[in-house]
């Protein structure tokens, strides 16, 4: 007979797994297919997240959106799932704010950059709610006497929890690694001529690489609970 637990597991994993394989497809597929309106290829030295979801100057823009999408929302209902076989009190806030993360992230892809406002918004809500949601797992394994995932998820969360701290930081101040002398993340589309390395577009995919990193070893964590 399988436990409850084990079929919340499951589920978890496997809502997990395709709301990662979602994102991921779509930020390949998208990449692949970009092409802007000067005949720029993409790369992740100096094209944002927001250019490469941008109607009418990227070709994938629709790709990357609906990966956002659709593996957001997957990734929504993991965190619920993972909130019912939660260990620990610590590990509830940690869930709440990850699901919140993804909400901003499906609202990206919902809203691209031709939305400027609300996708704004939706990525600096991104960027505060994964910065929440990592530094409260670590409260978790600090305080807490079991472990959720595999030990090896803290070292994931810590340096996720430092790539979006450095990015908010940069957010608030002018240290001149902008151009046209405008502080880290106030624009999300380079004006022309655009640089070879674009430290805002770069910190960007970093922090978003080790977030989905980080998640990925706590989705994983729960098919192996179910091998035990």
């Amino acid at each position: 007979m399988i436990s409850r637990q084990q079929k919340l597991s499951k589920l978890a994993f496997r809502f997990g797994m395709l709301g990662l394989l979602g994102l991921v497809l779509g930020v390949v597929a998208a990449t692949l297919s970009f092409s802007d309106v000067d005949g720029h290829k993409f790369s992740f030295l100096n094209f944002s997240v927001s250019e490469l979801g941008h109607y009418g100057h990227s070709q994938g823009a629709v790709l990357l959106n609906g990966g956002l999408f659709f593996g957001s929302l997957s990734l929504v209902l993991f965190c619920l799932f993972a909130m019912q076989i939660s260990d620990s009190p610590w590990l509830l806030p940690c869930f709440v704010l990850l699901g919140a993360s993804f909400l901003s992230l499906a609202v990206v892809g919902l809203f691209p950059i031709n939305v400027y406002h609300l996708h704004n918004k939706a990525m600096h809500c991104f960027y505060y709610f994964g910065f929440s949601s990592s530094l409260m797992y670590l409260f978790y394994i600090a305080f807490a006497k079991r472990r959720f995932a595999a030990l090896g998820s803290v070292f994931w969360a810590f340096i996720t929890w430092l790539s979006f701290t450095l990015s908010l930081l940069l957010a608030h101040l002018d240290i001149g690694i902008a151009v046209n002398g405008k502080p880290f993340y106030q624009e999300m589309v380079m004006a022309q001529p655009r640089p070879e390395l674009w430290w805002p577009a770069l910190i960007e995919w970093v922090s978003l690489g080790l977030f989905m990193i980080w998640v990925f070893s706590l989705v994983w964590s729960q098919r192996e609970s179910q091998v035990e």
